[in-house]
């Protein structure tokens, strides 16, 4: 049988164009999750369970004691014995990232309008944000806590100066990178510095501004934590990082571990967090966010 011989569908035909609408492909959910979504939650999972397994082995099989390397049941164990303990100090350095992320937004978007707005503004302070990023935290942040005194603050400041510069720059970059044909129609029809800011610029900017915010969020934290460990404060009032030079010194090693886990899924949590927010106002509109069929 030829192609020509074969039962062709008959489509009813109503006088519109129904039938030349695009067919979009059901998404379907398990659990509420996209089957799209499954694989790229599961082969990390797989991943990491395999690797937890492996080190457990390795340790029971080489007899390793656990002040050397102690295994992931034993440091489970030891999260949840020292929950309280470990949970308290883990506020606190969150704390202090979140106050070093909302300074690290609020200082880097304002001057990067200022910047973008003004050439020679850009060009006489931009250099010494470059510095201020390129000079180790930790070499510096000493002398941070001998001149201001409070170590909160010093703590702040600390974290903040390692966030501050990718907002900057990737928010400048984005200003700068809005479409220089619309920026002319929007000077044809007599648009107002302002209102050129607002409705071109910014919105150009936002994902940049996004990218920047998924590197900073994971610095603030860096930032607290090594400002913590140069502090070296003690107390109830102490964050993670004096948690782990407690636990080193008295060879807790397991609690060490532990603290250093609750870091790391801190950090995680940030860089989750922060990309849903992205997703959330890119979806709609960006290129970068949209979900295509193809």
């Amino acid at each position: 049988m030829t192609d020509a011989t074969l039962p062709q569908a008959t489509v009813p035909h109503d006088g519109t164009d129904a039938e030349a609408r695009p067919i979009f492909r059901e998404d379907r959910k398990v659990l509420g999750i996209s089957t799209e979504t499954w694989p790229g939650i599961l082969a990390p999972l797989g991943i990491g369970i395999l690797a937890l397994s492996a080190w457990e082995f390795i340790v029971w099989w080489r007899a390793i004691p656990p002040f050397i390397l102690p295994g992931p049941l034993l440091i489970a164990k030891t999260l949840a014995a020292d929950w309280t303990t470990l949970s308290a100090s883990l506020w606190i350095t969150l704390r202090i990232t979140a106050a070093a992320l909302i300074a690290a937004v609020t200082l880097g978007v304002g001057l990067a309008i200022l910047f973008t707005q003004s050439k020679w503004l850009e060009k006489s302070l931009f250099p010494y944000a470059v510095i201020l990023q390129v000079t180790p935290v930790v070499s510096i942040a000493p002398l941070i806590i001998i001149w201001v005194g409070d170590i909160n603050l010093s703590l702040l400041i600390c974290a903040w100066i390692v966030a501050f510069f990718p907002i900057l720059s990737n928010t400048i970059l984005g200003l700068n990178s809005a479409d220089h044909n619309l920026r002319n129609l929007f000077e044809l029809y007599g648009a107002s510095r302002w209102q050129t800011l607002r409705y071109l610029r910014l919105p150009a900017a936002l994902p940049y501004f996004l990218g920047g915010l998924k590197i900073s969020g994971g610095l603030a934290l860096i930032g607290a934590v090594v400002a913590e460990f140069v502090a070296g404060s003690g107390g109830n009032a102490s964050g993670l990082a004096y948690r782990i030079l407690e636990a080193g010194y008295q060879l807790k090693i397991p609690r060490m571990f532990a603290a250093l886990i609750m870091i790391s899924a801190s950090g995680i949590a940030i860089f989750l967090a922060i990309s849903w927010v992205s997703h959330l106002l890119l979806r709609r509109w960006h290129e970068s966010a949209l979900k295509r069929e193809n």
